[in-house]
C-alpha cells in the first residue's frame, strides 16, 4: 500500500499546470480533479460523434488516453519522473451516449525503482467502463516542469 505521504505543494501545483497545458489533455478536454500522493482523479467528456470507433462504440484509444493521464499524474506525485513499463487494460463496457468518464488511479505498491497502480474508469452513472493494472519505472530524476 501507499505510505501516508504528503505531496509537495510545488509538485502538486506544477502537475495541475502541466495537465492544463498538455496538448493531448487539452484535445480530449481532460481535467485533473484531484491529486494526492500516489493518487489521481481525471475526467474527460465522452462524445460518441468524435470518439467512437467503426462499430459506433467508444474507441479504446480514447479510453486508454484517459487512463494514461490518470496514471501519468498519479505516478509523478513523488516529485520525480516516472515512466510506464507496462499498462494492461481490460475494457468492460462502452458508453452509448455522451457522458463524463472518470479515471481514478491509485498506487498499490512501490519500491525505490517501480510502482504499481490500480486504475478504474467509470461513466457518469458509475458504470465500470475499464480497469487497468499499470507499472511505472521511477527514474529518480526530478520533474523538469516544477
Amino acid at each position: 500500500m501507499t505510505s501516508i505521504q504528503e505531496i509537495d505543494p510545488a509538485v502538486e501545483k506544477a502537475i495541475y499546470k502541466a495537465v492544463e497545458a498538455e496538448p493531448l489533455a487539452r484535445t480530449f478536454k481532460m481535467r485533473l480533479l484531484e491529486l494526492r500522493y500516489g493518487f489521481s482523479l481525471v475526467e474527460m467528456p465522452y462524445d460518441p460523434d468524435s470518439m467512437a470507433n467503426m462499430y459506433a462504440r467508444a474507441h479504446g484509444g480514447a479510453i486508454f488516453s484517459l487512463i494514461d493521464e490518470a496514471f501519468e499524474t498519479a505516478s509523478q506525485t513523488g516529485g520525480s519522473i516516472a515512466v510506464a513499463l507496462n499498462v494492461n487494460v481490460t475494457y468492460i463496457s462502452s458508453p452509448a451516449k455522451p457522458t463524463i468518464l472518470r479515471a481514478e488511479a491509485t498506487e498499490i505498491s512501490y519500491s525505490r525503482k517501480t510502482a504499481s497502480y490500480d486504475i478504474k474508469v467509470t461513466d457518469d452513472s458509475r458504470n465500470l467502463v475499464a480497469t487497468c493494472q499499470a507499472v511505472a519505472y521511477r527514474t529518480g530524476k526530478p520533474l523538469g516542469f516544477v
